[in-house]
């Protein structure tokens, strides 16, 4: 009998993609020969993933759980190869289950729920990502996932008192800023966030551009800094209009109003925001 060693272990399961403790037994049963070990786990339907994970797996949904109270939530991105999958209603229920053991457990093994629904599924399922957010001091987490499930936000905004995050003026601003996020994709929160090296890349360009040659430093930084301006109405959430009511006013005013209506210090913190397939910066 040949020697169960992790190498061959961890060798079975780079053949199969089976798990790791189904790999181990499988090889004990078969004396340590893995090609009869693969014939055994195909036999037994445990490696009929094991063809199906040489394939892209392109499509996917984003799926979000938000724990009871608002302190705590979860954005998972889950892969699978066709738009067909992706639109199934028992993939997206997989998905958001998937998104609520994530939050109730990070270190969750769902290796075993993978393999199970691409048994199920017939198709390759990657667990492409996932983040969360929990609140820090008084504020409330929430979630939009857009139409389609293709583009998925997390955000934490935040508040001076805990009064304040119960009230429907602030559950409906926190709603405005979700939307805003999937609609308007911005990079970061606010202009101070935004990298240096960011910042001098769209100076050089901007400095570059024909517009600007021959022109007298003095011209030439006034018109630098109304580019930068309309880079950061882009780039940065507090900036961009606001698309969900009053594109006149930026996010930063409308969240001023709301602000000075309750009385209150309300902050957009942080946020997330998903779409299936995006290569990360």
């Amino acid at each position: 009998m040949a020697e169960i060693t992790a190498a061959n272990v961890a060798k079975l399961r780079e053949l199969t993609g089976v798990g790791m403790m189904e790999c181990k037994k499988a090889l004990v049963e078969a004396q340590g020969d893995i090609d009869k070990a693969i014939d055994n786990l195909r036999k037994s339907g445990a490696a009929s993933a094991a063809k199906k994970a040489t394939r892209d797996a392109r499509e996917g949904v984003i799926a979000q759980y938000i724990v009871p109270g608002g302190k705590s939530g979860v954005l998972v991105e889950v892969n699978c190869e066709t738009d067909f999958v992706a639109r199934n209603e028992g993939f997206r229920a997989f998905c958001d289950e998937i998104a609520k053991k994530i939050a109730n457990d990070p270190n969750v093994n769902l290796e075993a729920d993978r393999e199970g629904a691409v048994g199920k599924m017939g198709e390759n399922i990657k667990f492409a990502r996932n983040a969360r957010l929990d609140v820090s001091g008084n504020g409330l987490v929430a979630a939009y996932i857009h139409t389609g499930g293709k583009v998925g936000v997390l955000v934490e905004v935040g508040a001076g008192k805990a009064e304040t995050t119960g009230k429907e003026e602030f559950k409906q601003l926190v709603k405005d800023i979700t939307l805003q996020i999937a609609a308007g994709f911005p990079h970061v929160v606010s202009r101070e966030e935004v990298p240096a090296a960011v910042v001098a890349k769209e100076r050089e360009i901007a400095a570059q551009s024909d517009r600007l040659k021959g022109k007298p430093a003095a011209a030439m930084e006034k018109i630098l800094a109304g580019v930068l301006d309309k880079f950061y109405q882009t780039y940065c959430l507090v900036d961009q209009g606001l698309l969900t009511r009053n594109s006149e006013i930026t996010v930063k005013e409308h969240a001023a109003q709301i602000s000075k209506q309750l009385g209150d210090e309300i902050v957009i913190r942080r946020f997330v925001r998903f779409q299936v397939g995006e290569v990360a910066a």
